[in-house]
């Protein structure tokens, strides 16, 4: 099987790729507007909670499998149809013992489930496999640079969901079982397009044992630290909904829905630096990583001051006088923005670097914040407890992230600060962009 083919510009790849999740953020934003509007607070929030509990179950039982075949993937390309027919395995395996045991705990232990219905619930741990099947693919595509892919699979789950959404509110029949419902059709077109690209590319081979058992191994020395990174951003919504109730949550994820906007940033620059930090010697891994995590801040902070400045019109304007108690909790979210960047981007360069447990120290940090004081504010504060909490743990996580990451790889503290040659460089990747 030939080796995947490098972009000519990976300026290009991220611009597009920031472009998909820009929209991706859009129809997303639109949807929860549609929803939160027809349902108020809590059918939002009861929604969100579900979204939560389908998400959250997908990455705990995972494995950190989408790891192990993004550099599996893009280091041997000849295994990625093995790689792509033990995903299907593992998807449909880990899916089952994921729904058992989080609904056999839910009716244990009733909180755990919120106050949603149960058949609901139940539903959307069914869910769990496609869920599964997307991240485990995902990677695995964008090992072969294929982006412009991975971004369709991201824009059609939103697209589709936002589309059916606004069809039944103008209706009239908009209900929390036909948006979830939605939801779950979005993410399976979303499979059925990484299969697609899978089937007529690299193929889906025999499934491998041995492979099988060379990316649990990889795999489970990320998961820890790849499922409490995803604790961090998820967590808090399950926990919310089940100790403050639905409508507190309703209102936290209209906070969250805007603040997402800061995360996207960092999130792109991830996938697409990738490949190439895999590929990298230490040295040029932390050249690379660095550039690139000063740009991030200098663009993530900008944007985060006119996310609180614009915090009433975002929540109260937009969204209606009920949803003003989102106010406070986006100003707050909004303050966690350069932690965001240095976490996320420094973490994905160790674990591209072969130092997952490293990656896995950083985000410790963050997770055990993060639930600590999830645990400790939100049955005071709700809401602003909640992003109170998400603020500090993603702080605390960026500067174990930049500790470890200088030790690790013999880099520079001081590098990181923002350089004037910085923004030359984005210009002028932005002008090569517009002119190819």
């Amino acid at each position: 099987m030939k080796p995947a083919r490098r972009p000519a510009s990976l300026m290009r790849a991220a611009a597009a790729t920031y472009a998909a999740n820009a929209t991706v953020a859009l129809l997303s934003l639109l949807n929860v507007l549609v929803v939160a509007r027809a349902l108020g607070p809590t059918g939002r929030g009861e929604i969100a909670f579900l979204i939560a509990v389908a998400m959250l179950s997908s990455h705990l039982v995972s494995l950190s499998l989408q790891e192990a075949n993004a550099n599996l993937a893009a280091s041997h390309p000849e295994l990625r149809p093995g790689l792509a027919s033990n995903a299907v395995i593992f998807a449909l395996a880990l899916g089952v013992v994921a729904t058992g045991a989080v609904g056999g705990l839910a009716e244990l232990v009733p909180a755990l489930g919120g106050e949603v219905d149960r058949l609901l619930l139940w539903f959307a741990l069914a869910c769990v496999p496609a869920a599964l099947l997307k991240q485990y693919l995902t990677l695995l595509v964008q090992a072969d640079y294929a982006f412009a892919v991975t971004n369709a699979a991201w824009v059609v789950g939103p697209l589709t969901t936002a589309v059916c959404n606004g069809l039944l509110a103008v209706a009239g029949e908009l209900s929390v079982e036909s948006a979830f419902g939605a939801w779950a059709f979005g993410q399976v077109a979303g499979v059925v397009l990484l299969c697609a690209y899978v089937a007529r590319h690299a193929g889906f081979g025999r499934p491998d044992a041995a492979l099988a058992r060379r990316s649990v191994a990889f795999g489970a020395k990320a998961h820890v630290g790849r499922f409490m990174e995803v604790g961090n951003y998820r967590a808090d919504q399950w926990l919310l909904g089940s100790l403050a109730g639905s409508r507190e949550l309703g209102l936290y994820s209209i906070a969250v829905a805007w603040a997402e906007a800061l995360y996207y940033l960092p999130g792109v620059l991830v996938l697409v630096q990738r490949p190439d930090l895999v590929r990298a010697g230490p040295r040029e891994a932390v050249r690379r990583a660095f550039q690139v995590c000063r740009v991030g801040l200098v663009l993530s902070g900008t944007a985060a001051v006119a996310l609180v400045l614009a915090a009433p019109v975002l929540c109260a304007g937009v969204f209606g006088q009920r949803f003003a108690g989102a106010t406070d909790d986006l100003r707050v979210l909004a303050f966690g923005a350069l932690g965001i960047v240095v976490f996320e981007l420094l973490t994905n360069a160790l674990t591209a670097q072969r130092k997952p447990m490293l990656a896995s120290a950083a985000i410790g940090v963050a997770f055990v914040l993060t639930a600590t004081l999830d645990l400790l504010l939100i049955p005071v504060y709700g809401g602003l407890g909640a992003a109170i909490a998400t603020t500090v743990a993603y702080t605390g996580g960026g500067i174990a992230a930049v500790l470890i990451f200088d030790r690790a790889m013999h880099a520079r503290i001081s590098d990181l600060a923002p350089r004037r040659d910085d923004l030359a460089w984005l210009v002028r990747k932005l002008g090569l962009l517009v002119t190819r």
